[in-house]
């Protein structure tokens, strides 16, 4: 049986001038962070003064004592190394690793045994001597730019060698992230010991057809002896096969029919079904275990339609023979320390996403392949994932020493996350495609050079070919396919509409109906106690100079300031700014989902920039870097639900566009009322509507002269103002104070448009259930809010805890 002995805990960490305790899982930053070497590099401009973190070597070293019982061999186990390292065991050097991104092992049988009690000539490795390990960490901008000086530059979205060394890219910075370049042990390190023969990977492939479940299953074994060997594999302890491997043979590959197991789907299409695999190996001639390798992992068919049509290439993604609208949001790593993730963590991230009516996470290239704990918590949540391989906005080497680590990490990745129903799709690139020549790269000094292209369209899909046939591969987002066609065109397969916000109006959005929108996204700051606690300018304001070090997009706070132009009057306060600013963010994203949700399935769905934050900026985020809701995520919550309405402009007119991606028709009635500023109303119809499942009806809106027009649908309702209107909203604002928290009631006599609780202005760990809220005349609503602590019902008459729109334009606050 194999043993197992983990390393993690106290280390030491060394570098000049530095010697103290050391945590592994960890990285250098978090060491200095908690022994208060370094200031906090989220607040205002510390990230400057920690860059020469990066730009340093580091050692982390401890004892090493193997406690176990005597195997055949005993291997140093490095689950993640960040990034270029040499390992040693008493100065004698074990190996060395220059990728961040794949798993490590070492045999080190030989070294522990040196100098202990044992039989002559005995090779295995028993209880023995203390050993002293050392893992030494060269820089990752001495590597890089090693590698850069060898193969020659290239170019890049940004001023750092990342595409250069097989890293984290956003370590060294982003258009959302600071540059914080990390060393370090940052995932778990163990040593395992083992006889015979152990299982070096497991592979197994689950899909279902129509009624019974297949798994393709590939099993390969190390050994330290040549005997016949036994695989059994079991679907929740019942056995459905058993395998033989004979001596001599490095492995099994086999295919399985699994009746009577039930399918995993994706929210909102069924039960994401989950079977325990397990596969034990044991020796032929007595039985003994050897080794067993446990799982959970479901049965699913997943394809892409990407066939033509008369307007371009579809990119529709079907789930067991189903369509499945793409209701999802884009993730970069949720900590630029992501030694600091956790399972806990993952889980209250994944969850939020879920409870946004989100069902497809993409893991965007600049970040990483994430952690087990990541696709096991998507598997049981229904959330589909798309993985992309971890290259974003560069020219990319294809040579060495670059190609052999993106050959090793694609094969260890792909084989790693195989198991996982949730994983849908495999993507080559970000935005690589299409900005080699959008952005002039090709133009550029080095854009002559190899560039990527390489990877994405035969390396990359050669590995998903052999290792994992049964999900899609794409060459890149976006890609439309071919070269025939522009890399970002909206006629052909998967689109980045990155126009609106760089350069034109939300409302633009409205011009195109891509066929598959993966990024879209518009700006706002972070929740008010979150840009607050991150930035000590006195006087706070949109261009104080720590605002502005928290805004990393190039002309960002430029850009919300001409989102903005169109739609308001310039704000009179840093108050107004952010909460018009959150509003235009929601009004933006909100168009953009709307507008191309009604035309499902041309349009097959949206992936929204982003969901999360990494440290507190402003950005597109819908969760704050600080885990604060901003109300965006209230919004996604609306336009992602299972049924909606939206009004939309279609020839001319105007029409209400029935949202139902349910499995059942939506029947009602229909109610259409034009009302005036004030929001009486002048017109109204009721017509009765029948939405077939999974699908999207019209209803013409006639047209009559008013301020506003309101649908409404059972619980649904849409609204469409045709100026601008905002009456003084007679808002009344009372709390009651309820066991954990506030109930808050709002009561309008006119029309109150966007109201808005900050529940962080009440307190730092506050929360609410709700963003933006419109009440049309004499209408009442209750927002609960929330806190570990007893509130003040007197709180909620601080400026700014509750606005409505007319209040933040006018000043009455």
């Amino acid at each position: 049986m194999k043993h197992t002995q983990d390393l993690g805990g106290t280390w030491n960490l060394r570098g000049i001038g530095v010697d103290l305790p050391a945590a592994v899982p960890g990285c250098v930053h978090t060491d200095l962070l908690a022994a208060g070497r370094i200031p906090d590099p989220f607040l205002d401009d510390n990230e400057l003064a920690v860059a020469w973190v990066g730009r340093q070597d580091w050692t982390y070293s401890r004892d090493l004592t193997w406690d176990g019982p005597e195997c055949d061999r005993v291997d140093l186990v490095f689950e993640g190394l960040d990034t270029v390292a040499r390992i040693e065991l008493d100065g004698t050097v074990v190996g060395s690793t220059r990728n961040m991104h794949r798993a490590y092992r070492f045999d080190i049988t030989a070294l522990l045994s040196a100098g202990s009690a044992g039989p002559a000539g005995s090779q295995s490795a028993g209880v023995g001597g203390s050993r002293a390990l050392s893992v030494h960490f060269t820089s990752a901008y001495t590597e890089a730019e090693r590698v850069r000086d060898l193969l020659g530059d290239r170019p890049n979205a940004y001023p750092e060698p990342f595409q250069f060394i097989r890293k984290m890219a956003a370590s060294f910075g982003w258009d959302w992230g600071p540059t914080l370049v990390t060393a370090g042990i940052w995932r778990p390190v163990r040593l395992e010991g083992w006889s015979t023969a152990r299982l070096a990977t497991v592979r197994p492939l689950g899909t279902y057809d129509r009624e019974s479940g297949k798994l393709d299953l590939t099993a390969d074994v190390e050994r330290t002896r040549d005997r016949a060997l036994r695989a059994r594999v079991l679907i929740d302890d019942r056995e459905i096969a058993v395998l033989d491997i004979p001596a001599g043979e490095t492995g099994v590959r086999t295919e399985l029919d699994v009746p009577g197991v039930t399918p995993w789907n994706p929210i909102g299409y069924g039960d994401p079904q989950l079977y325990m695999l397990t596969v034990v190996l044991t020796a032929v001639d007595d039985d003994t275990e050897l080794d067993r390798y446990q799982q959970l992992t479901g049965f699913r068919t997943v394809h892409i339609d990407r066939s033509p049509d008369e307007t371009g290439t579809r990119f529709v993604v079907h789930v067991n023979d189903q369509p499945v609208l793409v209701k999802g949001v884009n993730w970069i790593p949720d900590d630029i320390f992501p030694s600091r993730m956790t399972r806990e963590r993952y889980e209250l991230r994944l969850r939020q996403a879920a409870d946004a009516g989100v069902n497809l996470i993409r893991v965007w290239g600049g970040g990483l392949y994430e952690d087990r704990a990541f696709y096991e918590l998507c598997d049981e949540l229904g959330l589909l994932v798309w993985q992309d391989f971890l290259f974003a906005c560069a020219c990319y080497p294809e040579e060495e020493p670059i190609r052999s680590e993106v050959v090793a990490e694609a094969r260890d990745n792909v084989t790693r996350l195989s198991p996982h129903p949730s994983l849908i799709t495999w993507n080559g690139n970000n935005e690589n495609l299409w900005l080699y020549e959008a952005s002039g790269w090709n133009n550029e000094p080095g854009g002559d050079l190899t560039w990527g292209p390489g990877y994405y369209l035969d390396l990359l899909p050669a590995v998903v070919a052999e290792l994992d046939p049964t999900r899609p591969y794409q060459a890149g987002s976006p890609w439309s396919g071919s070269w025939e066609h522009e890399p970002n065109s909206p006629d052909h397969q998967t689109m980045h509409s990155w126009e609106v916000w760089n350069r034109e109006d939300y409302l633009n959005y409205r011009d195109t109906t891509p066929r598959f929108v993966a990024e879209f996204g518009w700006q706002a700051p972070p929740a008010w106690t979150t840009l607050r606690d991150a930035v000590s300018d006195e006087p706070l304001l949109p261009d104080s100079p720590g605002v502005l070090h928290h805004q990393k997009a190039e002309d960002g706070n430029g850009k919300l300031a001409r989102g903005l132009e169109p739609h308001f009057p310039a704000p009179a306060s840093t108050e107004a700014w952010h909460y018009l600013t959150q509003l235009n963010q929601v009004r933006a994203v909100r168009t953009g989902i709307e507008h191309w949700r009604s035309h499902w399935p041309h349009t097959g769905g949206t992936i929204v920039w982003q969901l999360n934050d990494l440290w507190p900026v402003t950005s597109w985020a819908a969760i704050d870097g600080a885990g604060r809701f901003k109300p965006l995520y209230f919004a996604l919550r609306s336009v992602y639900a299972g049924r909606g309405l939206t009004i939309q402009p279609r020839d001319g007119g105007h029409v209400v566009a029935v949202l139902n991606d349910h499995a059942s028709p939506w029947t009602g009635e229909l109610r259409i009322e034009h009302r005036d500023a004030g929001g009486a109303v002048l017109a109204v119809s009721v017509t009765p509507v029948t939405t077939a499942a999974r699908s999207v009806a019209l209803t013409p809106i006639d047209e009559v002269e008013a301020a506003f027009v309101v649908a409404t649908l059972g619980d649904a309702r849409a609204f469409h103002f045709i100026g601008d209107p905002t009456p003084d909203a007679g808002l009344t604002v009372t709390a009651e104070v309820v066991p954990g928290g506030l109930d808050v009631r709002l009561h309008a006599t006119g029309l109150a448009r966007d109201i808005l609780l900050q529940p962080d202005r009440i307190h730092p760990e506050a929360v609410v259930d709700q963003g933006f809220v419109t009440l049309l005349p004499g209408e009442s609503t209750v927002l609960h809010v929330r806190a570990p602590v007893d509130l003040d019902a007197a709180s909620i008459k601080s400026p700014w805890v509750v606005t409505d729109l007319a209040s933040a334009l006018q000043g009455n606050l």
